[in-house]
């Protein structure tokens, strides 16, 4: 797993560098649908992390935003999970928070992640032996135990929406990020404390994120109470999506689930 992770950290580093040639630069963007941008840095990062992961590991599975799907993938052990720029909107306007993220399952539970933002160099790991790092130093996640004493990092698009209105009290307060996986990075690092997404997410936008959180003893959990499964033939995790430890995404699944509707 050890040479796995060296891989993933050399590419995701790599994939940086491709991304900040773009930054704040001359590029194409297109819509891939309503609300949903690519630009030409997604695909060259993209086209750049299948040829050099899937080089050194032909025998595993790949399923990323911005490569065609294939179901190949279902049959294998290990898949990698990737979007070759998370925050493509943030990106877009010139906003730090955006992020490489490349995550592995085995038998679809997640097993490594790897998350690196090239413009606040910040390159976060996780082994699956328990062990996170940010720049090579150790990590721990939030360890409070009630909501309203947290911080809870969510949706700036959700937030534009007025999704969030409804629950501005129940925290301590909220901090607006546009990548999800850069949010479950964050608190899966203990930079923030507690992550919660109230739309459907890919599984490339929570791979490597719920790997790192996991790893530092956290959880992620489906906003209807059941796990997160990965390598599936549909990819999104619906409703949304609760994370951090185990006491606060308990605590926060009962009073969605008792006032879901009405707040969602």
């Amino acid at each position: 797993m050890n040479d796995l992770l060296k891989l993933a950290k050399t590419a995701a580093s790599n994939a940086g560098d491709i991304l900040l040639q773009y930054y704040k630069n001359d590029y194409e963007i297109r819509d891939k649908s309503y609300h949903n941008p690519v630009t030409t840095a997604d695909n060259a990062a993209d086209d750049f992390l299948k040829e050099f992961i899937m080089k050194e590991t032909p025998d595993f599975g790949w399923l990323s935003e911005e490569t065609k799907d294939s179901p190949e993938r279902l049959d294998k052990e290990f898949v990698w999970i990737v979007d070759p720029l998370d925050g493509t909107k943030e990106f877009i306007e010139g906003v730090s928070h955006f992020v490489v993220s490349i995550g592995l399952v085995k038998r679809g539970k997640p097993v490594m992640g790897v998350i690196f933002n090239p413009v606040r160099n910040q390159m976060i790991t996780a082994n699956g032996s328990g062990e996170v790092l940010l720049n090579g130093s150790e990590t721990a996640i939030c360890t409070g135990t009630e909501l309203h004493s947290v911080s809870c990092v969510n949706s700036r698009s959700e937030t534009r929406r007025g999704l969030w209105e409804p629950w501005q009290n129940t925290f301590k307060n909220l901090i607006p990020i546009g990548s999800v996986a850069y949010k479950l990075a964050l608190v899966g690092t203990g930079q923030e404390d507690f992550f919660v997404t109230l739309r459907p997410k890919n599984e490339w936008d929570i791979c490597a994120g719920h790997a790192i959180l996991q790893a530092n003893g956290g959880v992620l959990k489906v906003l209807d109470g059941n796990n997160v499964h990965y390598n599936k033939p549909a990819t999104i995790s619906k409703p949304g999506l609760v994370g951090g430890n185990p006491v606060l995404v308990e605590k926060f699944l009962k009073v969605y689930q008792a006032n879901g509707n009405e707040h969602g």
